[in-house]
């Protein structure tokens, strides 16, 4: 599964690995905004409103509920002509959104606030992955038990940045150590062959990447997902304030199509697969299928909605994680967290 890579990386810089689709330039009316009316307007004319939406990164089945909302028509029923762009491999993460090639994207919330805290207006409007999926991975061997034995153990990180990074400040904290009662190593994107060498004692990674490869590879393992201890805000839709500003109705018609599309993938997992296979290169060799198969369902659990309301954004979880990333020095500056969210673009019903 080594073509099955999440990178991640600061909001100045871009880690993805490759280029995947073809840009499409949006005609600017201003800054962070397009020139379309939104959906149902009364001028006369019933065009599909073209939106392009950011979806960072190579093609995977991680983001399946995209592909879905494509391929069964969500986006086309609300009114919507979606363009699905992956980033380039030099491409910053909100480059593209500011520049205007991009209306909406799809980003973590801490990058949301950090992206916020360098000046950036985004907001974030639904939840997709309603779990942080970064994990402690540690050898089933290992004498770690408990995340307070990991003092004076080797952590490798791809680097002091990013989501990995973060779910390691936030077990950390949980155990009452601190970055210094570990030796933290940047080993790149190598946390799967660190563990296999046993060059580390233990690596951040993801629940439906590198735990899934390990696995796979027959390396047994424990994990210390970081939901378990800390609730953090992980992927879902984003938009720059302007363009919300300017264009509520698209905004709302896209995050409906979206999480009708995440719905669907829920309750039809095999049929998201076979939806992506378009989107997703390799998808009908079945030995990339079934790699594929393993990511998607490690990743349903971190979509699953428990209870509440699609897409929903949780008031106290967002100030929670605005107030533990400033302490841990992962914010710029202080941020206005009431700002960084929105549940106005949520479906009514």
């Amino acid at each position: 599964m080594s073509d099955l890579h999440f990178p991640e990386r600061p909001v100045t810089r871009s880690r993805a690995r490759m280029a995947a689709l073809a840009l499409l330039a949006v005609a600017l009316c201003g800054a962070f905004a397009a020139c379309a009316s939104a959906p149902g307007a009364s001028s006369g004319n019933t065009k599909a409103q073209h939106v392009t939406l950011g979806l960072t990164f190579i093609p995977n089945i991680q983001f399946a509920p995209f592909y879905v909302a494509q391929e069964l028509g969500y986006y086309r029923d609300a009114g919507l002509d979606v363009t699905l762009r992956h980033h380039g491999f030099t491409e910053g993460e909100f480059d593209a959104l500011q520049a205007g090639h991009e209306d909406m994207i799809f980003a973590g919330g801490d990058e949301t606030l950090q992206a916020r805290a360098k000046g950036i207006p985004l907001t974030f409007v639904a939840t997709v992955y309603t779990k942080y999926p970064v994990t402690l991975i540690i050898p089933a061997s290992s004498p770690i038990h408990s995340l307070k034995d990991l003092k004076g153990r080797t952590v490798g990180v791809p680097g002091q940045f990013g989501a990995t990074y973060i779910g390691l400040l936030a077990l950390l904290q949980s155990a009452g150590l601190k970055t210094s009662d570990i030796h933290i190593q940047s080993i790149g994107f190598t946390q799967v062959p660190a563990l296999l060498g046993h060059k580390v004692d233990a690596a951040m990674g993801y629940v439906n990447n590198e735990a899934v490869q390990l696995q796979k590879a027959g390396f047994a393992i424990r994990t210390f997902p970081v939901a378990d201890v800390k609730p953090l805000i992980s992927n879902g839709l984003a938009a720059p304030q302007a363009y919300l500003d300017q264009h509520p109705d698209i905004v709302r018609a896209v995050v409906k199509a979206t999480l009708r599309g995440l719905e669907y993938t829920l309750a039809h997992p095999d049929s998201a697969l076979d939806l992506s296979k378009r989107d997703v290169p390799g998808l009908d060799d079945p030995k990339k299928a079934a790699d594929a198969r393993a990511v998607l369902d490690a990743t349903l659990p971190v979509w699953q909605i428990a209870g509440g309301k699609p897409g929903f954004n949780d008031a106290a979880e967002w100030k929670g994680m605005a107030d533990f990333l400033l302490a841990q020095g992962q914010l710029a500056k202080p941020v206005d967290v009431t700002k960084a969210y929105s549940n106005a673009y949520l479906p009514s019903s």
